[in-house]
């Protein structure tokens, strides 16, 4: 199964971004343009909670369930129930690397399916598109969690 791996620091205490994770608005913040997302029924990550969103790729709907599960201050996993891919399983995890810094990885493990559906995950989800949407989850979670007021650009 392919996996993709992301890192980045944060000058932000881990607290404060466990917290912002587990904003409900958090995924909505974190899709970049051009991907818009629709949340149906989205609850904080707790224990076996549920997420259902559709992620709008112009005019083309992909559906999507995720169960979260290890869900801790220092992160979660979010599952694929439901969706395009065949599985896809998305590990969150935050380390103090002091007071007022934190280290956000992310680890997702993915498998696409067979036939026409497996094509078009194969487009979405390329290696490119998830180094593209992460790079855009790191400049918007450094934005929003900066305790440099003028570079805020979301309420925390």
């Amino acid at each position: 199964m392919p996996v993709f791996t992301f890192s980045f620091t944060v000058d932000a205490p881990l607290e404060k971004v466990a917290a912002f994770h587990s904003d409900t608005r958090a995924l909505r913040r974190l899709t970049p343009p051009p991907v818009f997302v629709q949340l149906h029924d989205i609850e904080p990550p707790t224990e076996g909670s549920i997420s259902r969103f559709t992620m709008w790729f112009g005019p083309f709907p992909v559906r999507w369930v995720a169960v979260h599960t290890g869900v801790g201050p220092n992160g979660f996993t979010d599952t694929l129930e439901d969706g395009l891919l065949e599985t896809w399983r998305h590990t969150h995890r935050y380390t103090a690397e002091g007071p007022d810094r934190t280290l956000i990885s992310e680890y997702i493990v993915y498998r696409h399916r067979r036939g026409w559906r497996g094509l078009i995950s194969r487009l979405l989800f390329a290696p490119p598109m998830l180094w593209f949407l992460f790079t855009y989850r790191r400049w918007v979670t450094r934005r929003s969690l900066t305790t440099n007021p003028r570079t805020q650009c979301f309420a925390a």
